[in-house]
This record gives structure tokens, sequence and C-alpha cells, in this order.
């Protein structure tokens, strides 16, 4: 009987161990599907891509806890990628890659996608349509 117990204990630990080394589940974070503007964090702790969800238009913004030089934003994009479709929150979304420097942007009534680069450095950033 103990042989039996020990057993089924050490399956259930064992099961358990196993479940939570497998998943690797991203912090949920709140978003409101009506926003105009949504922050999508990258892998670095500092920088945020914020999208304006109608246009597809993307901001760097980096932030700071102890010296204000190092906060800052710049465009990512200045361009809206509507070309006369129509304006509708949600539209836009992005989605991490497993490369830290780039996202995938959709839009979620067409289809349409990019390749979204992001740096610390204005002169290093792009987005690429892809066809």
């Amino acid at each position: 009987m103990k042989k039996i117990i020990s057993l089924l204990l050490f399956s259930v630990i064992s099961i358990s161990c196993l479940a939570q080394s497998t998943l690797n589940i991203p912090p949920r974070y709140y978003v409101n599907p009506e926003a105009t503007y949504q922050l999508f964090p990258t892998q670095n702790r500092w920088n945020f891509i914020k999208l304006n969800t109608q246009t597809g238009q993307m901001w760097m913004v980096q932030y700071s806890t102890s010296d204000a030089s190092n906060m800052f934003t710049y465009e990512l994009n200045e361009k809206s990628l509507l070309d006369g479709r129509q304006k509708v929150n949600g539209r836009f979304t992005l989605y991490p890659t497993q490369n830290i420097y780039n996202f995938i942007l959709l839009d979620q009534i067409d289809g349409r996608t990019w390749q979204v680069q992001w740096s610390t450095k204005a002169e290093d950033v792009g987005i690429w349509q892809i066809l």
C-alpha cells in the first residue's frame, strides 16, 4: 500500500513540475479594444512601442527611473498605413517575433502585414511591408 501511495505521490509531483516547466505564458496586460493608442512591451525593459491602432503609426518610447536624459520618444513610421482605407480603433496590432528588435504589424481588417524593426537609435529603425 505504501508503494502505491508513494508512486501516486511521485507521479503527481512529476506531472506538476513538468507542467510548470513547459508553460511559458507571457504576462497579460489589460488592453481596451476601443483605444486609439496601445503600448506594446519589447524584450528590453526600458522600451515600449506606442501604436496608433487606427493608422498603424508607431513611436519608440523609452523611459528611465534615474535619468531624464534617457527618456525619449521618436517615430518609427511617420505616415499612416491606411491609404484611403477606413479608420477604425483596433485595426492595427503588433505581434512579437523571436528577434527582440522585430515585430509583425498586422492590419486586422484586410490582412496586410509589415516587419517593424525598432532600435534605441533612430537611424536603425525601419518598417517594410511583407507581400
